[in-house]
C-alpha cells in the first residue's frame, strides 16, 4: 500500500529540493487586475457545507457584490477534506487546478512539493502586507522556514469537553476543569458508573490520530523527525512512539480495561453523539465541535463546560492548531485571476470578516483584531465557553512541536497512529503497537521523499 501511494503521489509532484523550495513564479504586477478585461473569475473550490458552507457562502456573496464587474468568485463545494485534495491531485496532473483552494492542515506539505502553487508569501512581500494581525501559532502552522505558504483559515484547537452536571452529582467541583491526564483520570473514575457514579462513562472519545498528535505537541515532543519538518529538512521519520506518545495511550487504555472509558470506535460523530446524549462526563474534540455540544447540552438539560486540552503535567507548551487554509493556484491562471485570488483572501482576513466567521461557525478568527469587534465581543459574552480556545491558543508558546509535524505522508501517518491506538486499547501493548505504526511508515517516507526529489 506504502508504495502505491508513493507511486500515485510521484504522478502528481513536480517540485524538487528542501520542504519550502517548491518552484512558483514571480508575483502578479500590482496592477494586473486593472488591466484586465472585463470580470476575473475565482473558481474556488472547498470543503464547508451545512452552517459553516452558509456563511461562507455569505461572505462569497458580500464579496462579490463589493467587486462587482471587477471580480466574481465562484465557490464550488468539492466534498470532504480528503476529496478536496484528491481532486485537486488529479487537477495538477491534467492541469486543470482551481484559481483558489481550500487544502486541510495535514496537506500543507503535498500542496508545497506540488509546484502548483504560488507561496502567499509572494504577494505579502510584493505588497509589505502587515502579517502582525495573524495569530502567530496560527500563521505558525502553514509557514516552513517562516516563510508563509498558504493564507490560514478555518482554524480549530483540541480542548476537554465536559459535563458540568454530571460533575455536580459526582461530587466534582463543576466549576474546576481537570487539567493534567491524572486529573481526568480522577475525575471519570468518580463519573463512572463502575465506580457508582452517575454517567455510563467517566470518559469516551473518538479513535482519532489527531487527538495523539495534541497529546505530543502539548507535552513539548515532536512527532517527526528533523524538528517536525520546520527547519528546511525533508522529514525522514516518524517518532509518535516516544515517551510521552506511550504514557497517554497507556493511560486511555487503563480507562478503558477498567471500565471507566467507553470504546466508540474510530468515527468522531460516534463519540460527539455519545457524549452530547449526556451519559458521557468527559471527551476531547475539536472547537469546531463547539457550537453543536452547546446546542445539545440546551437540547439535553445538562451545562457544558470547556477546558483546556489535558497535559501530562503543566509546562508552556500547548495543542497544534487545525482545519485548512486557502492557497493560489500558479500555473495555468492569469496574472489577473491571481491578484483577484489574493484580493479575496485580504477581505477573508480582515477583522470583521473574521469576527463574522467566528460567530457563524464557531470555528477560531485568524485575525486578532477580530476578538475586539463588538460582534465577537456580544457573542462570546453569550457563550463565554469559547474564550477557553482563545486562552488557550494565546497561552501556548510557538514551537517546533506546537506547529505540528510537516510530512507529506501526514495523512498516512495518522492514520497508522489509528491502527496504533485502536490496537492498545483493544488489548495490544502501546509501545510494540505504536512502533509497529512507526516501522511500518518507514518505505511510505522513503518512496514520498524519492518522489519529490
Amino acid at each position: 500500500m506504502a508504495a502505491a501511494g508513493a507511486a500515485a503521489l510521484a504522478l502528481t509532484l513536480s517540485a524538487c529540493g528542501g520542504p519550502g523550495s517548491a518552484g512558483a513564479g514571480d508575483a502578479p504586477a500590482a496592477d494586473a487586475l486593472e488591466n484586465a478585461d472585463g470580470v476575473t473569475v475565482v473558481n474556488f473550490w472547498h470543503s464547508m457545507d451545512g452552517t459553516n458552507g452558509e456563511t461562507l457562502n455569505k461572505l462569497i456573496t458580500d464579496f462579490n457584490a463589493a467587486n462587482e464587474g471587477k471580480i466574481e468568485v465562484k465557490g464550488v463545494y468539492q466534498g470532504d477534506y480528503d476529496t478536496t485534495i484528491t481532486k485537486y491531485k488529479a487537477a495538477v496532473q491534467s492541469n486543470s487546478t482551481p484559481s483558489m483552494v481550500q487544502i486541510y492542515d495535514i496537506g500543507t506539505q503535498f500542496m508545497i512539493d506540488s509546484g502548483a502553487v504560488m507561496p502567499t508569501q509572494t504577494f505579502i512581500d510584493r505588497d509589505e502586507y502587515d502579517v502582525s494581525d495573524l495569530q502567530p501559532n496560527i500563521a505558525g502552522y502553514y509557514s516552513i522556514n517562516d516563510e508563509l505558504w498558504s493564507m490560514p483559515f478555518n482554524t480549530s484547537m483540541p480542548v476537554m469537553y465536559y459535563n458540568k452536571t454530571l460533575f455536580e452529582a459526582a461530587g466534582l467541583d463543576p466549576e474546576k476543569a481537570p487539567e493534567t491526564l491524572a486529573e481526568v483520570g480522577e475525575a471519570a473514575n468518580k463519573l463512572s458508573k463502575t465506580n457508582g457514579g452517575p454517567a455510563e462513562f467517566g470518559f469516551n472519545a473518538a479513535i482519532y490520530g489527531w487527538l495523539l498528535e495534541q497529546e505530543i505537541a502539548a507535552n513539548g515532543a515532536l512527532y517527526c523527525s528533523p524538528d517536525n519538518g520546520r527547519s528546511g529538512e525533508r522529514v525522514t521519520d516518524y517518532s509518535f512512539n516516544n515517551d510521552t506518545a506511550v504514557e497517554f495511550v497507556d493511560w486511555w487504555k487503563g480507562l478503558v480495561e477498567t471500565g471507566v472509558a467507553g470504546n466508540t470506535g474510530r468515527a468522531t460523530a460516534d463519540a460527539q453523539n455519545a457524549f452530547k446524549s449526556g451519559t458521557i462526563g468527559i471527551t476531547l474534540e475539536s472547537t469546531g465541535a463547539l457550537g453543536g455540544m452547546q446546542k445539545a447540552a440546551e437540547e439535553q438539560g445538562f451545562e457544558l463546560g470547556v477546558g483546556f486540552y489535558p497535559k501530562i503535567e503543566q509546562n508552556d507548551s500547548g495543542p497544534i492548531i487545525g482545519g485548512a487554509s486557502l492557497w493560489v493556484s500558479d500555473e495555468g491562471h492569469s496574472d489577473a485571476e491571481k491578484e483577484a485570488a489574493w484580493q479575496f483572501m485580504q477581505y477573508l482576513a480582515e477583522p470583521a470578516t473574521q469576527a463574522t466567521w467566528h460567530t457563524g461557525t464557531g470555528y477560531f478568527p485568524i485575525s486578532k483584531a477580530a476578538l475586539d469587534e463588538p460582534e465577537d465581543v456580544a457573542w462570546r459574552e453569550q457563550y463565554p465557553q469559547f474564550d477557553v480556545a482563545v486562552q488557550q491558543l494565546e497561552g501556548t508558546e510557538l514551537t517546533a512541536a506546537t506547529q505540528g509535524c510537516s510530512a507529506g505522508s501526514m495523512p498516512q501517518a495518522r492514520k497508522a497512529a489509528e491502527d496504533a491506538l485502536e490496537g492498545a486499547l483493544l488489548g495490544g501493548d502501546s509501545k510494540a503497537e505504536l512502533t509497529e505504526s512507526v516501522e511500518a511508515l518507514k518505505t511510505e517516507v522513503e518512496n514520498y521523499n524519492n518522489s519529490v526529489q
